[in-house]
């Protein structure tokens, strides 16, 4: 079942909140940093169910530059595949999509929802809704 949601919302319920994280799980911007001080994300986890949320990599953090890159769309698309195929071993479960990869990893909502049609029991950003419902 999917619903939808005003985006920059957060679940009043028992929902898990899904968020876009780089890879090193720093946590340290937008949703991300929300999902540690409300929602039980562990710092330095940058995939997965953490608490009563679940991250979703999108970007990495360079060392030597000392610079966050965006992951390649190929990558994002198979830790998106990870959580679609979670969302489905977990049918017990809701889940609160924010828009992921479409804030500081600079994707097109165009090229990011269609990964999530997979997904079942998710609450989405309700401008996904046209491109998820196509």
């Amino acid at each position: 079942m999917r619903t939808y949601h005003i985006d920059g919302t957060l679940p009043e319920g028992e929902e898990i909140l899904v968020f876009g994280s780089n890879i090193q799980g720093y946590h340290s911007l937008g949703a991300a940093i929300v999902a540690v001080k409300k929602f039980g994300a562990v710092r330095y986890q940058g995939e997965g169910r953490q608490g009563n949320a679940y991250a979703i990599p999108t970007r990495w953090w360079d060392m030597s530059v000392k610079r966050m890159f965006t992951l390649p769309l190929e990558v994002v698309s198979e830790h998106v595949a990870k959580f679609c195929q979670y969302t489905q071993d977990n049918p017990d479960l809701k889940f609160f999509v924010t828009a992921v990869g479409c804030g500081h990893a600079g994707f097109k909502m165009e090229t990011i929802v269609p990964l999530f049609k997979d997904a079942i029991n998710c609450s989405f950003p309700e401008e996904w809704d046209l491109l998820l419902e196509d």
